[in-house]
C-alpha cells in the first residue's frame, strides 16, 4: 500500500507543475496561491465536521501546526509561485529538488532514527545530478531578480522540509486532513494579506476558464488529495523515503509537458531520468527488500 501511494503522489504533483504554469498565464502568483488553498481550505472543512474527523488538542499540537502551516504554506509556495516569475521552470525543479538534500539533515537533527548513511548521500546526489542534466539547458540565472528568485526557492526548499521532519517527529496521532486544514488556516492569512496589498483584488484579475480550472485541479488534487496522501505516508516511512518524491515529480512534469503541450523533450531526459530512478531504487525499495533478512516485517516503501 505505501509503494502505491508513494508512486500516485509522484503522479500528481508531478502534474502540478503544468496546471501551476497554465493558471500564472492569467492570475498573478500570490492571488493564484491564495485561491487554491483557499478553495482547499473550503472544500476539507465539511469533510471534516461531517466525519467528525479529530482536531488537535492541547497547545503543543496547535503550535506544531501553526509552525509548520508558515513554513509549508506562508514561506514554501509563496517562494515557488513568486521565484517562477523570474526564473526557468528547470532552474526552480533542480532547486526544489534541494528539498531532499535539507530532509536528510533535519532528520538526523530531529530524528535519531533516520541516520545518515553514505547510501542516501549518494542516493541524494545522483538524484540533484539527475534532475540537473534534464534541465541543464534551463540552468541559468540571467538578472538580480533572477538570483533572488533562485535563493527564495531554496528557502523554500528548507520550509517544507523541516516542516515534514517537524510533522514526522511531533506529529504522531494527529490526522492528516486535519494537519493540512490547520496548516492552510495558519499559513494562508500573510498571503491574502500580501496578494491584496501588492497584487489588488482578486476581482480585477483575469477568472478565465483556464484560471478556474487550474485552481480546481491544485486545489482537490495537488492539495487535498496529495497532502492528506503525504501526511498518511510520512507517518510509516522514513522522511528521506517520502520527500525522494521531489525528485520525481520534475522527471514526470516533462514526459506531461511532451504529451500535452507538445513540449520538445530534451536529449537528455533519458540519462537523467535514469539517474533519477537509480537515486530512487537506492533509497525506496532497497529496505524493503532487504527486511525478510533481519527477521522483522517490513514498515517501510
Amino acid at each position: 500500500m505505501n509503494v502505491i501511494v508513494w508512486l500516485v503522489l509522484c503522479i500528481i504533483w508531478g502534474t502540478t507543475w503544468i496546471f501551476i504554469k497554465f493558471g500564472l498565464e492569467d492570475l498573478p502568483p500570490i492571488t493564484f496561491a491564495v485561491a487554491r488553498f483557499v478553495l482547499a481550505a473550503v472544500v476539507l472543512a465539511p469533510v471534516i465536521f461531517f466525519q467528525k474527523l479529530p482536531m488537535p488538542r492541547g497547545g503543543k499540537e496547535w503550535r506544531l501546526l501553526i509552525l509548520t502551516g508558515i513554513l509549508q504554506f506562508t514561506i514554501n509556495y509563496s517562494t515557488v509561485f513568486w521565484a517562477e516569475q523570474y526564473i526557468t521552470s528547470g532552474l526552480a525543479a533542480v532547486l526544489q529538488a534541494t528539498i531532499t538534500v535539507f530532509g536528510l539533515a533535519l532528520a538526523w537533527i530531529f530524528l535519531p532514527a533516520e541516520r545518515i548513511t553514505a547510501l542516501k548521500i549518494i542516493a541524494v546526489l545522483i538524484g540533484i545530478v539527475g534532475v540537473g542534466i534534464i534541465f541543464i539547458d534551463q540552468l541559468r540565472v540571467e538578472s538580480t531578480l533572477a538570483f533572488a528568485g533562485s535563493v527564495a526557492i531554496v528557502v523554500g526548499a528548507y520550509a517544507a522540509a523541516q516542516a515534514s521532519i517537524l510533522i514526522k517527529a511531533k506529529g504522531v496521532g494527529i490526522h492528516p486532513a486535519s494537519i493540512l486544514f490547520v496548516q492552510m488556516v495558519c499559513g494562508l492569512p500573510p498571503l491574502i494579506v500580501y496578494a491584496l496589498a501588492v497584487e489588488g483584488s482578486p476581482f480585477a484579475h483575469a477568472w478565465t476558464l483556464n484560471a478556474i480550472g487550474s485552481v480546481l485541479y491544485l486545489a482537490i488534487a495537488g492539495t487535498i488529495a496529495a497532502f492528506w496522501l503525504y501526511y498518511w505516508l510520512l507517518a510509516r516511512i522514513e522522511s528521506t523515503k517520502a520527500m525522494m518524491i521531489s525528485l520525481v515529480t520534475p522527471l514526470i512534469a516533462v514526459v506531461i509537458g511532451n504529451l500535452v503541450l507538445g513540449e520538445t523533450l530534451p536529449p537528455q531526459t533519458l540519462f537523467g531520468g535514469i539517474l533519477i530512478l537509480s537515486s530512487i531504487g537506492l533509497i525506496v525499495f532497497r529496505r524493503r527488500s532487504a527486511a525478510p533478512a533481519t527477521g522483522t516485517a517490513p514498515k517501510e516503501v
